[in-house]
């Protein structure tokens, strides 16, 4: 009688035409570089699920691995097809060599070839370093625009006078270059991992007229923004730089971190130490699954978790709206009265 392979070789038969299987059991995503980007694990629309389309056979980074940024959710091929069949290894496995042993179909084929893997996580390091400091570029004007005068020096904003934009499979057109707002991504050590890029008009007043003004370069999983304060067991946490600056103009010793999407909100790392966390949620449903899904995270941890919920759709919106010192008015009640006594600053949002 013949042996099956193992679960393991299974999965790396798969993950040697990774792509292929993306397009049957994921057809919902897209490519996107190096990854195959989809909602979650049963073909939903979206991006937090990210597909590792290149690398090597074994080992750290390699192809077929993947991760759902808002769950937390990690495996290989096979366990997706568990997952998304609702099956137990022997029908999952039946389930896979089922396709292995299908032809690939036409409409399946590589349209251009997959990009050589390389490290992205120095790339996003040395597009910081071509960066330059956002005093007197358009970076200001834009972020005086949205009521973040206060962010101006901040160390982890950058500016990129010719940022490049690439266009996409999902969004084809030629490759063009604009100047950018850059955020330093770092881990809990202070590591660099990722920049996030936002193009800008020439002029700085909005956002470039792109399909996707924001983009990440690098490892984004886990880590964020930070906004320094001298707090040491709080935390304001969110999703959008500007959101979260926002609240950081108001409550300056508070450290503050932007996760950037509402999917790698729920996948944020928490500093040890940490007593009392506040989300600050965007008002859709986006926000608010990433905001339970890290209150989950931080309270099985014996974290305390407070919601900030903001009048309109984020508060970056609301400090537009209604100005610093009613925004200030907004959030106070939802504070702890102590750490409104302590960090919320009505004098100075007045001024």
């Amino acid at each position: 009688m013949p042996t099956h392979p193992p679960a393991a070789d299974i999965a790396r038969q798969l993950a040697d035409d990774v792509e292929a299987f993306c397009r049957r059991y994921l057809s919902n995503g897209h490519r996107s570089g190096r990854f195959w980007c989809v909602g979650d694990a049963f073909n939903t629309a979206g991006g937090s699920l990210y597909v590792r389309l290149t690398g090597p056979t074994s080992g750290k980074g390699r192809r077929g691995k993947w991760q759902d940024a808002a769950t937390g959710e990690h495996g290989d091929l096979l366990d997706l097809i568990r997952l998304q069949c609702g099956a137990g290894l022997r029908e999952a496995l039946a389930e896979a060599r089922a396709f292995l042993s299908l032809p690939l179909p036409p409409d399946a084929e590589r349209s251009r070839p997959l990009p050589e893997a390389r490290d992205t996580t120095e790339s996003a390091r040395r597009m910081l370093r071509y960066g330059r400091p956002v005093v007197g570029t358009p970076a200001a004007l834009y972020l005086r625009s949205r009521g973040l005068e206060h962010a101006i020096g901040l160390p982890s904003l950058r500016f990129h006078p010719r940022c490049l934009y690439r266009a996409s499979r999902k969004h084809p057109g030629p490759d063009t270059y604009h100047p950018a707002l850059l955020a330093t991504v770092t881990d809990l050590a202070g590591a660099v991992t990722a920049v996030g890029r936002t193009w800008l008009a020439a002029d700085g007043r909005g956002k470039a007229d792109l399909p996707k003004p924001r983009r990440v370069l690098g490892t984004l999983i886990g880590h964020g923004v930070r906004f320094p304060g001298t707090a040491t067991d709080l935390m304001v946490a969110g999703e959008g730089v500007e959101t979260v600056l926002s609240l950081h103009r108001l409550m300056p010793g508070v450290p503050h971190v932007a996760a950037l999407s509402a999917g790698h909100l729920g996948a944020l790392i928490l500093p040890p130490g940490l007593r009392h966390l506040y989300i600050a949620r965007d008002a859709d449903e986006a926000g608010e699954r990433g905001a339970a899904i890290l209150r989950r995270r931080a309270e099985a941890e014996g974290i305390l978790v407070t919601d900030l919920d903001p009048r309109e759709d984020d508060f970056n919106t609301d400090l537009r709206h209604l100005g610093p010192r009613d925004l200030a008015l907004h959030l106070a009640p939802q504070l702890d009265p102590n750490d409104a006594a302590a960090h919320l600053r009505f004098e100075a949002a007045a001024a």
